[in-house]
């Protein structure tokens, strides 16, 4: 992870999972605070390797994100990580054990909610719920779990109504409370946010958030690579091999080799004033040219090299327009990132 600032590919070595203390400052997280830990990790189908030597951890009270196109193995690494598949090689680890080994009690303590909707259409809303508490054992106070269940995904009003007669948005939001209502620590969502309207997507993030405030760890996959935003780590998983773990902002910073700032001055650049701005030693050796006045510089820092920045234009007597950070797009970042050709910094 990035206890000097850098990232280190993940698919070399286990790297311990990282917490933010302090704006800018990353702590190592000890081992004893990590709910999953997956060391070499990899399952063949045959001759097709799905999942290709993967290794991370995931820090206990945190959203961990793992993002990739479909077909990159992370519905696979779900189903090693809950124990539905066995590893051809390397282990894993959940709640201190193998969960391949876990016992029905200790499973109470997962909730899993897969891509597709696996319960009953012909059922109400309420009674598929009813269903999922009955497949937990669940009797004590299971009314009173079920009705917070429903209202935690705003589904109560609805809960009369067939699940074959309401919208595939909040057929997502039954499996949800499906996953949720035995109130496990351990959350593994599947693609929770696939096929929904944006407006939705934004109210799951705000559930996840909040089972994560009260305590719960949630591992979650996504196609939608922006939601990496939303996550404490993200891991990167393209063609079955984990790229990267780190926060958002250091997976922004690993692909570009560094952080990115816009310079926009009053006049246009001229060759001489390029030049030099490119050879500052705080500056990277990519810069883009984003309009005739304007550059888009890569740093190591941003919140150091601005005012060096500013203090170089003084000296220069240029006359600068506005200094600020640029953030890409997480879509952008991981386009970055999976290129073939070998990257920058």
């Amino acid at each position: 992870m990035k206890g000097d600032g850098k990232s280190i590919p993940v698919d070399k070595e286990i790297l311990t999972p990282i917490s933010s203390s302090e704006e800018g400052q990353q702590q190592p997280v000890q081992a004893n605070d990590s709910v999953i830990s997956a060391r070499h990790l990899t399952k063949k189908f045959g001759d097709e390797t799905a999942v290709d030597d993967v290794s991370f951890e995931v820090p206990r009270a945190s959203i961990f994100g793992f993002i990739g196109p479909s077909g990159s193995g992370k519905t696979t690494t779900v189903r090693l990580l809950t124990g539905v598949y066995k590893p051809t090689e390397g282990e894993v680890i959940v709640f201190d054990r193998n969960p391949v080994k876990l016992s029905r009690r200790e499973r109470v303590g997962l909730g899993y909610m897969p891509q597709l909707f696996v319960l009953y259409t012909n059922l109400t809303v309420w009674e598929n719920l009813n269903f999922a508490a009955s497949l937990y054992g669940m009797s004590l106070f299971r009314r009173k779990k079920l009705k917070e269940a429903l209202k935690f995904v705003e589904l109560y009003e609805h809960r009369s109504k067939l699940a074959r007669n309401i919208s595939g948005g909040m057929l997502r939001r039954l499996s949800l409370a499906s996953t949720l209502v035995h109130d496990p620590q351990l959350l593994f969502l599947d693609e929770p946010t696939a096929g929904i309207d944006p407006v939705l997507r934004h109210k799951f993030w705000d559930h996840f958030r909040e089972l994560k405030n009260q305590g719960r760890t949630i591992f979650i996959t996504t196609q939608y690579v922006s939601e990496a935003d939303n996550c404490d780590l993200v891991g990167v998983q393209n063609n079955g091999k984990l790229l990267l773990v780190d926060t958002p902002r250091g997976v922004r910073h690993h692909a570009y080799g560094g952080d990115m700032i816009d310079f926009r001055t009053a006049q246009p650049f001229d060759f001489e004033a390029e030049g030099l701005l490119r050879s500052l030693p705080f500056v990277r050796a990519k810069t883009i040219r984003t309009s005739p006045n304007g550059m888009r510089i890569i740093v190591d820092n941003a919140s150091t090299a601005t005012p060096e920045l500013m203090g170089w234009a003084q000296e220069q007597n240029i006359e600068v327009e506005a200094v600020e950070e640029y953030t890409p797009s997480f879509e952008d970042v991981f386009v970055e990132l999976v290129r073939p050709e070998v990257k920058y910094g």
